[in-house]
């Protein structure tokens, strides 16, 4: 069986190369500690402006410390923080303008409908009401202008947080599992209007516990575990980078378990993943020869190393935000 270990080093993150541009996001050797526990332990970051940017990692691996920091909503305790070339703590109110910020808590009025909701929000920024809702119908939910928030199904209020960001056209905008608890299908259409806002040129730091996502939207990403990145680049880099050297057979595990699998000659590796057996291999015709006898081949699927694979073997933890 393989032995999955975490890194010990932690990686300094590098923007891509910039001319003449100040950096949406640098952060130089950031620490956060709370009583004895070490929630960031010399965090180096720097996102280019209009960069989709994910941070992902296990729970208590310091993923909301970090962002919290970043958005000016907490101290760091040594190291320094930019945003758009500003310090955003202690809070900057010219900085505050330039910042969108969806909580995973986020706060609402719920009382009031969806309209009077977002003018609300937009009114703070100095926003128009026509402006507040344009961007109402923009992210689907002008029909549900006259709605009370409480009424609001989850995906309904996940995108009126979002719409709230933004509404004042922030540069860079701050994304806390934005699409958490949503079905697939609202998932998907809040998927569109995050493209189209990376396509107006704004940058995006956003946390997600769905790493099929992350590969989906993000430009890069930054694993952290235990408050310091262990690793950071583009998905397919990263994937290619520590893709498994072996071929992964997928097998629904009412059909196989991992340790009837394992026993079979040529497999490296069997693992439970959810209502499927994962096996690794290095001897794959003989290995499927031998599986496909026992469970038929219509059901032995092929899969390609994912980030999710990347992040188990960095980590060694199944992942969950």
């Amino acid at each position: 069986m393989m032995t999955i270990t975490a890194p010990t080093t932690a990686v300094r993150v590098t923007a891509p190369a910039e001319s003449g541009r100040t950096p949406a996001v640098v952060a130089n050797q950031v620490t956060k500690s709370y009583g004895a526990v070490r929630a960031l332990d010399g965090i180096d970051l720097t996102i280019s402006r209009g960069e989709f940017f994910g941070i992902l990692g296990p729970n208590g691996a310091g993923k909301t410390t970090l962002m919290e920091i970043i958005e000016g909503l907490r101290s760091a305790d040594s190291g320094q923080v930019a945003v758009l070339g500003r310090s955003p703590w202690p809070r900057d109110l010219q900085l505050l303008g330039s910042l969108g910020v969806q909580t995973q808590a986020s706060s609402f009025f719920p009382s009031l409908t969806a309209l009077e909701h977002i003018t609300t929000v937009a009114t703070l920024y100095g926003v128009s009401a026509q402006k507040a809702a344009h961007t109402l119908d923009r992210f689907g939910l002008w029909d549900k202008k006259d709605v009370t928030v409480e009424k609001l199904s989850g995906g309904q209020q996940r995108r009126l947080a979002i719409a709230a960001a933004v509404t004042h056209d922030p540069e860079v905008i701050f994304l806390d599992e934005p699409t958490a608890a949503l079905d697939p299908q609202a998932r998907r259409e809040l998927w569109s209007l995050l493209d189209e806002l990376r396509a107006e040129g704004r940058t995006i730091l956003y946390t997600t516990h769905y790493l099929d996502e992350a590969e989906r939207l993000c430009d890069r990403v930054a694993i952290v575990d235990a408050g310091r990145v262990i690793a950071a680049g583009k998905p397919h880099d990263l994937i290619r980078e520590h893709s498994s050297p072996y071929v992964q057979l997928v097998i629904s595990r009412d059909r196989l378990d991992p340790a009837s699998a394992a026993a079979v000659p040529g497999v490296v590796n069997a693992r439970e993943e959810g209502a499927s057996t994962i096996v690794e291999t290095d001897r794959p015709e003989d290995v499927l020869v031998t599986l496909g006898q026992r469970v038929g081949f219509d059901n032995i699927h092929t899969r390609a190393t994912t980030l999710e694979d990347v992040y188990l073997r960095l980590t060694g933890k199944e992942y969950s935000a």
